[in-house]
């Protein structure tokens, strides 16, 4: 079964939570903090499988987790760090955020690796934690949380030339003609069920991809049928054969034809109408009338479009076809086609990650940077608590509060805390 599409949920580790512990031993007097940092969480990366060319596996096993860190301990051992995952996907694969639709990676070349989950920062231990007037901290950060997503992983096949077309034009008897693929081929007018791969071999040595891609009928950039899951997969392409039978044995007509295929093609994307397309008018050994192909002729040329006569079947024209079609791939430059934006990720710096709203009488904070720092504090410990203000403080937050009028007895959620403000 070809997969190209598929959800997963990934986490990253856990960071390890800070120690807190006092150095006691015999004869040592005056003892003091030595409680250890928590590991580092697991992160979690892609990386290109050479063996693989679907996403089937995702079918069966939907959930990844990295491992997380070790808390520390005392006498300053610091916590062991998770171990890193790696996940395999098939050359050809995008990574998406499911919640924004943003593409944070394009795994389309050998040997590739890329992060797309940090796990948490393990927290410290109360050794960091200790001044000149406070000398024995009774407090330390618990690790931070790893990165969690639902992922969109997309496989878009690498492919130079696309074969494109309604069912039943000839594509994959010139697939089979032209490459050592084996696509199954009979009379019929339903669409192949899976993209087929093919490598051309030239006479003189040049060799490029080329890729069956079934399922384009009118309708098909609305979901029609199954022309919206292939469509995908002529993104990558650098060169379209635009397939049109010709031969008017089925009450075709192919000017009809050309006008329906791009037409879906420009409402998918209007980038992929532009790209480059030779018309190939196909089966002209059971040609019928004529007057088809001069008026299929008649509109490539309009269209600016280059046109071959060939018979997928009996292979005539097919040679000159494949001569052109390499010539020119080498004008055609490779480019990135899919754009990776940057991922924001959060590091312990990051101090204006925040909102304050008033929400059913409460002063509600909301961000990273905030919820961060609530997460590194005992909120039993006195010292815990004023390292805490000391932190809002730097982010700005109490200043904010007062500008919004917070006065004494106000409450103030902060993550899954209510506080009560005191002057």
């Amino acid at each position: 079964m070809f997969t190209d599409y598929v959800k997963i949920i990934a986490k990253a580790g856990n960071g390890g939570n800070g120690a807190i512990s006092f150095r006691r031993e015999k004869y040592v007097a005056a003892g003091g903090p030595d409680g250890g940092d928590g590991g580092k969480g697991g992160d979690i990366y892609f990386e290109v499988d050479p063996d693989s060319n679907t996403l089937i596996d995702f079918r069966y096993n939907k959930k990844f987790k990295a491992e997380n860190g070790k808390n520390g301990e005392g006498a300053h051992k610091y916590g062991k760090s998770g171990e890193d995952l790696y996940i395999k996907v098939p050359i050809g694969t995008i990574v998406r955020d499911a919640a924004t639709n943003r593409v944070m990676a394009d795994l389309s070349e050998k040997g590739q690796k890329e992060l797309i989950l940090k796990g948490g920062r393990g927290g410290k231990g109360n050794s960091h934690f200790a001044t000149s007037t406070r000398q024995a901290p009774r407090f330390a950060q618990d690790g931070e949380k790893g990165e969690e997503k639902e992922l969109i992983l997309e496989l878009k096949l690498l492919a130079d030339v696309g074969l494109i077309g309604f069912p039943n034009v000839g594509k994959s008897t010139f697939l089979s003609m032209t490459t050592s693929a084996t696509p199954k081929i009979a009379d019929y007018h339903f669409t192949t069920l899976e993209p087929n791969l093919g490598v051309v071999k030239t006479e003189y040595g040049d060799s490029f991809v080329i890729a069956d891609i079934p399922g384009i009928i009118e309708g098909a950039s609305e979901g029609t049928g199954l022309g919206l899951q292939f469509l995908r997969h002529i993104e990558r392409t650098r060169l379209l054969l635009h397939v049109i039978d010709v031969s008017g044995s089925e009450g075709r007509n192919p000017v009809q034809d050309f006008y329906t295929i791009n037409e879906e093609l420009k409402k998918y994307s209007e980038k992929l109408s532009k790209r480059k397309q030779i018309v190939v008018a196909n089966k002209i050994d059971a040609m019928q009338d004529e007057n088809l192909y001069k008026e299929l002729e008649k509109v490539a040329k309009e269209n600016d479009m280059e046109i071959f006569k060939i018979s997928a079947a009996t292979g005539e024209g097919v040679s000159d076809l494949i001569k052109h079609v390499a010539s020119v791939l080498k004008t055609l430059p490779k480019e990135d086609l899919i754009e990776i934006e940057d991922r924001k990720v959060y590091t312990l710096e990051d101090k204006d990650e925040y909102t304050i709203t008033k929400e059913d009488g409460m002063f509600v904070i909301r961000g990273e940077a905030v919820e961060r720092v609530m997460r590194r504090v005992n909120i039993a410990d006195n010292e815990s608590l004023y390292y805490f203000q000391k932190s809002l403080d730097a982010l700005g937050v109490n200043e904010k509060l007062k500008a919004m009028g917070i006065k004494e007895g106000d409450i103030v959620k902060i993550d899954e805390y209510e506080l009560e403000w005191e002057e």
